[in-house]
């Protein structure tokens, strides 16, 4: 209700009182003017009180609706807060699945490059090393004591025809390189055998071990001689 109709109301009340006085005055014959002041204060009491009472209830319903108001607020804060924190914890799982995912694709590139390396050689693959002679025979039986597979010896094969033709005196003019394996200075292969310049099992088991240790197998040094044009 209005405050238009809250003063409507109680100057109506004020006027129906103020009838009621004026009739009763004029039945009980008493002084009319004496009555009319009392009741006319009377009335603008009970409008003042009723305009107090009402003002006090629209106060306090307007307090009860601005704490209905706050309360829905301030669920709406939380709500929107757990929202936000879902969505953050969403796009972290995300950002993590994304990066296993991209992790995952490098791990199967990298393997996949590995292997292309470690077998640059995709030929036959002999079933012994009978089906060598010489310096190649000896070297494929000493690659595998080495702990090498038969199917590294393609490698093996292609990289030291490179290298000195299998040939144990085989000596580079320009750099002093020697032997089999192209020992450079050729005096390393001295930590296998002093017989090292004549012996060509002496520089095969040098040159295993260089292999081994650098590379980790002959067709990953194979794949970086025809790389790089070395070893």
């Amino acid at each position: 209700m209005s405050r238009l109709w809250s003063r409507f109301g109680a100057r109506t009340a004020a006027v129906a009182l103020l009838s009621v006085g004026v009739a009763g005055g004029l039945y009980l014959g008493e002084d009319r003017e004496t009555q009319q002041q009392g009741l006319t204060a009377q009335v603008g009491v009970a409008v003042e009180r009723a305009e107090f009472d009402y003002q006090r209830e629209r106060q306090a319903a307007y307090q009860m609706q601005s704490a209905k108001q706050r309360a829905a607020e301030y669920q709406a804060k939380l709500r929107a807060a757990a929202a936000a924190k879902e969505a953050a914890q969403r796009a972290r799982e995300a950002e993590a699945a994304a990066a296993s995912r991209k992790k995952a694709r490098e791990e199967a590139a990298r393997d996949a490059a590995e292997k292309a390396a470690s077998k640059p050689y995709d030929g036959p693959i002999p079933e012994s090393c009978s089906e060598y002679s010489g310096n190649r025979e000896i070297g494929c039986a000493l690659m595998l004591d080495a702990g090498f597979g038969i199917d590294q010896f393609p490698c093996l094969d292609k990289l030291w025809t490179k290298e000195s033709g299998w040939n144990h005196k085989a000596r580079n003019s320009s750099s002093g390189a020697y032997g089999i394996p192209q020992a450079l200075p050729g005096s390393k292969m001295g930590s296998v055998a002093d017989d090292w310049q004549t012996n060509p099992a002496t520089q095969i088991k040098w040159g295993l071990g260089y292999i081994k240790g650098r590379y980790g197998t002959p067709c990953k040094a194979w794949g970086h001689s025809q790389d790089e044009g070395w070893y």
